[in-house]
C-alpha cells in the first residue's frame, strides 16, 4: 500500500508521459517562478518519491555535472509551446494523457529531455531571430535523429557551463539556426 501511495506522489511531478515506476533516467526542466531570469534543464538517472529529497537534489550548482543548460527565460517562451504542442502530440498517439509545462520542477521522460535540450542547445547562443528557424528545423527532425544528435553531443560537450558554445553544441547551433528546413 505504502508504495502505490509514494507512485502516486511520484506521479503528481512527472509529467509528459514519465513513468518513475519503469525508468529512473530523467530530465528535470526548472522553471522556478515567474520572475527567474532562467530555467535550468539538468538530467537525472536515480527518481526520488520524496518531494523534499528532489527539490534537494534537482536544485544545482552551474558547476554541478548534471546541469545540461542555462536558458534565458524569453529564449524559453519562444520555444515552450512547439515543444509542448510536439509532445503532447505524441502522447495522444500513444494514448496517454496531454501535459504542459509548470512553474517549479517539471519532470520528463529521458527520450522528450534529450529532444528538448538538443533544441535549447541550439539557441542557447543563438540571436533570437534565428529561434523560428531552429524550431523549424528540429520539427524536421525524427525523435531517433534527435537522440542521436544528443547523445553524439552530450558525450563531448554536455555540461552546462563547460560545453557551452563548444564542438557539438556549436555544431548544433549551426545546423538547426542556418539551414531551414522546408
Amino acid at each position: 500500500m505504502k508504495k502505490q501511495k509514494s507512485t502516486a506522489a511520484a506521479r503528481k511531478d512527472a509529467s509528459f508521459g514519465l513513468h518513475p515506476e519503469e525508468t529512473a533516467h530523467h530530465i528535470v526542466v526548472n522553471l522556478g517562478d515567474k520572475k527567474s531570469p532562467h530555467i535550468y534543464i539538468s538530467e537525472h538517472f536515480e527518481y526520488f518519491d520524496s518531494p523534499e529529497r528532489r527539490r534537494l537534489e534537482y536544485t544545482l550548482g552551474v558547476q554541478d555535472k548534471a546541469l545540461r543548460v542555462i536558458l534565458p527565460y524569453e529564449k524559453w517562451k519562444m520555444i515552450e509551446e512547439p515543444v509542448r504542442f510536439e509532445f503532447n502530440q505524441r502522447l495522444q498517439r500513444a494514448g496517454l494523457k496531454s501535459s504542459r509545462f509548470n512553474a517549479g520542477f517539471n519532470i520528463l521522460p529521458r527520450l522528450f529531455g534529450k529532444e528538448l535540450l538538443l533544441l535549447c542547445w541550439a539557441i542557447e547562443d543563438a540571436d533570437p531571430g534565428q529561434i523560428p528557424t531552429a524550431i523549424k528545423n528540429w520539427q524536421g527532425l525524427k525523435p531517433e535523429e534527435r537522440w542521436w544528435l544528443f547523445t553524439m553531443t552530450n558525450a563531448a560537450t554536455g555540461q552546462a557551463v563547460q560545453g557551452r558554445n563548444r564542438g557539438w553544441r556549436k555544431a548544433v547551433r549551426f545546423a538547426l539556426t542556418e539551414n531551414p528546413t522546408e
